[in-house]
């Protein structure tokens, strides 16, 4: 019976043993259910190899080390003896440290090539993030309508929206999270920030915008026109039609708070890293895709007043419709993410990762523009930034103007919109396919100039119809079009190629650009950037708009000279893309030869490894492990003289 299980392979010693806590080998025992009673014949420490009691099985017992030598010697015995071992049953692997049965190590279910555990979680993300951005897109287009196209309202009501409505906000909504963040559970955050949006945009689709003509003080607002005159229709538009000015900043806020900080926080939150890199950009394509769907939604729901009688409010109808899937969305947003937290989040199985949030540097004003001062190559990079923000605000909320001589009514103004949105749709699709192709075949440089160049050219042509287009009326008439049509055209055109080469070719270049900054200049530099020049992009466009308007009385007005400024932006925009071209390669040739230095020094380990492991394999099963007996029973004689007498 002493041979019927013998050791070989079940116990793996190290040739130099360390003390190490010992996990119970519960798959082991499964693999042979055998009763302890079955194993009277056996020596105590085979049987006790199948014992459930881990703390029997420890090389600090002396009994352990008496048996260990005991078995030895038997085994060397037999061996000289000529005695065949019965091969009845017999561990030849080695049993892994964490106690992890046999079973884990198969290859765990796939369906295309991941497995289910991390489609329980992708999937679910992706219809959330799905959702999330076809209600984005249906109010993006909702909350233009409703400000430009409202009586005694116009586009020029926006610059003062973003920087007087939308940024006081933005900031409270910003602190009040912070505060919830202190007090309520991750789960609970998310519906208490949630569920307000989708209670409120139910509400003025059906409350709301049926009142409208009775909760709007239009009386006092005619009174500060004409008593401030008509420069400043504008900001007094926001008091005129307050309820659609706080419809506008809640559409702004579910892209910055519902996009940016719930969704994105939460994904960060269940995915593995790996996880990240292989299905992040997948997201970002779903997104378009929404972009495409929604915008026929818009469209369909806008020329819905081609089929209803006189006298009907058709914009009613359709905003009630558009609602209404808004809020149906948002409840499946809701459950998918109850679910997610009940059946995958609680899952043990489903493997994540504990990220360490990476400390950024906090700069002040002072500090962030005395780093942008200090290195030139930061300068260009944070000129790129700003000349972003300002040139597409310009050009956008001057064509939104047109838009509306163009479409005074407001199912006529969204049908445009929603064609307009799955444009932009499709063109950022085909640009961020093709993004990586640019970039790897033209460099960054020419990647980097695309988009002002974009940006100038359909500029030009936008305000070159605006200030010229009255001679070209005979030729644009041939083609069955005006000046303006043709200027709304023009400016679609510009602004959809804008924003899709933003998101498939500005953006990215963006990014690259800091990879070759030393460490502290890529932490600081880019802290700087986000302090100064992200809010000066995004509000250096409105103030100056604000400026043109309270001093030439109107944005018609100032069309030629925010022609000008656009001009002299984007010109600087391309002299800093060219200068930043003319740092950033050499430094990214330095950094591409350093990875590949690096990466030849880990492939000449590599060849090295399998070498000394292979070694190491052939003595350890010999030698080495009647070296580590000898040794081990020599260190635990005294300890086990008591055991032998």
């Amino acid at each position: 019976m002493e041979g019927v299980l013998h050791p070989k392979g079940l116990f793996s010693l190290p040739c130099n043993p360390q003390t190490r806590a010992f996990h119970p080998l519960h798959s082991l025992r499964h693999r042979f259910p055998i009763k302890s009673n079955h194993l009277a014949g056996f020596s105590p420490l085979k049987a006790r190899a199948f014992s459930p009691n881990p703390s029997e099985f420890s090389h600090g017992n002396p009994q352990f080390n008496w048996e260990s030598k005991r078995l030895l010697l038997f085994t060397s015995s037999q061996k000289s003896l000529g005695v065949k071992k019965p091969q009845t049953c017999c561990a030849g692997a080695a049993i892994p440290a964490d106690g992890a049965s046999f079973s884990d190590e198969k290859h765990k279910p796939k369906f295309l090539g991941v497995e289910f555990q991390t489609l329980k979680k992708i999937i679910p993300l992706g219809i959330m993030f799905f959702c999330i951005l076809f209600n984005y897109t249906i109010l993006r287009d909702t909350k233009d309508v409703l400000v430009v196209t409202a009586p005694g309202s116009s586009a020029e009501i926006i610059p003062f929206l973003k920087t007087w409505v939308n940024l006081p906000m933005a900031v409270g909504f910003m602190l009040l999270y912070t505060k919830l963040s202190n007090v309520l559970s991750k789960e609970a955050l998310f519906y208490t920030v949630l569920l307000p949006f989708i209670a409120f945009f139910g509400a003025f689709g059906f409350v709301l915008y049926p009142l409208s003509g009775v909760i709007h003080p239009t009386a006092l607002a005619d009174k500060l026109v004409a008593a401030l005159g008509p420069s400043f229709v504008g900001p007094v538009a926001i008091l005129r039609i307050w309820s659609f000015c706080l419809f506008y900043v809640m559409a702004e806020l579910w892209g910055s708070v519902v996009i940016s900080v719930l969704f994105w926080g939460f994904a960060n939150q269940i995915t593995t890293v790996e996880e990240a890199k292989e299905f992040y950009p997948l997201f970002g394509l779903g997104a378009n895709i929404a972009l495409i769907f929604s915008g026929r939604t818009v469209k369909y729901f806008s020329n819905l007043r081609k089929n209803l009688g006189p006298g009907v409010d058709g914009w009613a109808i359709s905003l009630k419709g558009m609602m209404s899937i808004v809020v149906l969305l948002g409840l499946v947003i809701c459950s998918i993410y109850w679910g997610v937290n009940k059946f995958v989040v609680n899952d043990p199985s489903i493997p994540r990762s504990a990220r360490k949030k990476k400390e950024k540097p906090k700069l002040g004003m002072k500090e962030s523009l005395k780093v942008l001062l200090s290195s030139r190559y930061v300068r260009d990079l944070a000129t790129l930034v700003v000349a972003y923000g300002i040139s597409i605000n310009l050009v956008e909320v001057t064509w939104k103007s047109k838009l509306k001589a163009q479409f005074p009514s407001p199912n006529e103004y969204s049908s445009f919109m929603g064609d307009f949105s799955t444009a932009t749709g499709i063109a950022t699709f085909t640009m961020m396919l093709l993004g990586r192709v640019i970039l790897r075949k033209f460099g960054w440089g020419v990647a980097a100039m695309i988009t002002p160049t974009v940006l100038l050219l359909t500029g030009v042509g936008f305000f070159s119809l605006l200030l010229f287009g009255e001679p070209l009326t005979p030729v644009l008439a041939n083609f069955g079009m005006t000046p303006l049509l043709a200027a709304v055209y023009v400016g679609a055109l510009q602004n959809i190629f804008s924003k899709s080469a933003k998101y498939s070719l500005f953006d990215p270049c963006k990014e690259m650009a800091y990879i070759p900054l030393d460490e502290d200049m890529k932490v600081k530099g880019k802290a700087a950037i986000d302090v100064v020049c992200n809010p000066l992009g995004k509000s250096g466009g409105a103030l100056i708009q604000q400026f043109m308007i309270l001093t030439f009385g109107s944005l018609a007005n100032s069309t030629p000279y925010l022609g000008g400024i656009l001009l002299m932006i984007v010109l600087a925009w391309l002299g800093a893309a060219k200068s930043l071209d003319s740092q950033f390669s050499p430094l990214a040739k330095q950094e591409l030869e350093k990875e590949k230095r690096e990466k030849a020094k880990v492939k000449e380990a590599s060849v090295e490894v399998p070498v000394e492991v292979k070694t190491i394999e052939s003595s350890g099963n010999g030698a080495a492990l009647k070296q580590t007996l000898d040794t081990e029973s020599e260190s635990s004689s005294g300890a086990s003289s008591p055991q032998v007498q």
